[in-house]
């Protein structure tokens, strides 16, 4: 196995340890090295110091300009309380569907086409019309009455 495919496959495995942590950090040392050997074996260098060189200003380069972006792609973005309000006000006065029978005040409803837990004093049943009247986290309290 000559010098260049080493480089690959080492940028390989630093992509794919990637998966197990999600700094995303070794992924650019993982495209660094590839480039690396992939200059390698066009012939594009050849020494030991401009192999290290080139990887050490690469790995920095990508992490330090597009490591932002990637994250966003693979951690996703959440907003902070302060960034954002809380969308569950929204739902309060919303018609649901219930699901499931409410049992002990406790049963299922689908808002939005999605199904939710949810706390009710009125004794409702499956495929009765309900209406949103407050949350308790993300678990919704409905009633049978209409809010105004």
């Amino acid at each position: 196995m000559n010098i260049a495919t080493l480089w690959i496959v080492a940028g390989i495995v630093l992509i794919l340890t990637e998966l197990m942590a999600t700094s995303i950090v070794a992924v650019f040392f993982g495209i660094a090295a590839i480039a690396v050997g992939l200059l390698l074996n066009f012939g594009l260098i050849d020494s030991y110091s401009m192999q290290f060189l080139l990887f050490g200003v690469l790995s920095l380069l990508l992490l330090f300009t597009v490591r932002g972006h990637f994250k966003r792609w693979f951690v996703g973005y959440t907003a902070d309380s302060n960034e954002q309000p809380s969308r569950f006000a929204d739902d309060i006065g919303r018609r649901v569907t219930v699901h499931t029978d409410f049992n002990q005040g406790a049963g299922r409803v689908v808002l939005n086409g999605v199904q939710w837990d949810a706390e009710s004093a009125d004794n409702l049943h499956a495929g009765d019309v309900a209406w949103v009247v407050a949350n308790h986290g993300i678990k919704l309290v409905v009633s049978a009455v209409k809010p105004d």
